[in-house]
């Protein structure tokens, strides 16, 4: 039976992990296993016991487990940085987002809002936080949060509201069908996240997840690092 390694990562790392899981399970004679979803939900679930063999989450979030003594500090390894962005509905025209006020107009005339979860997700939380600055956060009626970017763009892309927009990071709405990317936050709003793989101390499989975490971040793995959204 081929092993399993079990990861826990942030949903930014999805797309990534997609692209080159089919080669690495071929090479290894393994089967990659494990969740992806808001950060904060992720290690939680480490916390709590889940199985985990590497982690997959923001650079702050990793240095803490370092620190706590869960995430091996040797193993560390970044694989770069995600910007936030605003997604629209696939088939609307491309709106331009240059600065706050065109951010404030789109997000201002939309008839719903779709973001990931403002507690746990990094990019909800800092979203909560730009709507709040807009003036944006106080019609509760317009705003549909959602566990991670994914299922947050997943739904915006079957939206009933064909204006609906979102906003998660870049790597999570280039993975979903029916939804794309119009602009990033603008300044003084942007958030470029930096996300970075360790291996779990105590790992049932240390050896293969090092071999996961050296081929997600290995050279020869820029150009589909960069098609992902990482930079």
């Amino acid at each position: 039976m081929p092993r399993r390694l079990d990861i826990l990562s942030g949903g930014a790392a999805q797309g990534l992990v997609g692209r080159l899981q089919a080669d690495f399970e071929r090479k290894h004679d393994c089967r990659i296993g494990g969740s992806f979803g808001a950060v904060g939900l992720m290690k939680d679930k480490l916390v709590a016991g889940e199985p985990c063999d590497v982690l997959i989450l923001s650079d702050a979030l990793i240095k803490g487990l370092v620190a706590e003594g869960r995430a091996d500090a040797s193993s560390v390894q970044a694989l770069g940085g995600v910007k936030t962005g605003v997604a629209v509905k696939q088939g609307r025209a491309a709106v331009a987002i240059r600065n706050v006020d065109d951010l404030r107009a789109l997000l201002a005339s939309a008839p719903a809002i779709y973001f990931p979860d403002p507690v746990k997700a990094t990019a909800g939380i800092h979203f909560q936080k730009v709507l709040q600055a807009l003036g944006l956060a106080d019609d509760a009626s317009r705003l549909r949060t959602f566990p991670n970017g994914a299922t947050a763009m997943a739904a915006l892309a079957q939206a009933p509201e064909p204006d609906a927009v979102g906003c998660t990071q870049v790597t999570e709405i280039l993975i979903t069908q029916g939804v794309r990317l119009t602009g990033l936050l603008p300044a003084p709003h942007e958030l470029t996240t930096v996300y970075t793989a360790a291996v779990v101390k105590g790992a049932r499989e240390p050896e293969l997840a090092r071999a996961l975490v050296a081929a997600l971040a290995a050279p020869e793995a820029a150009d589909v690092r960069r098609e992902c959204g990482f930079e």
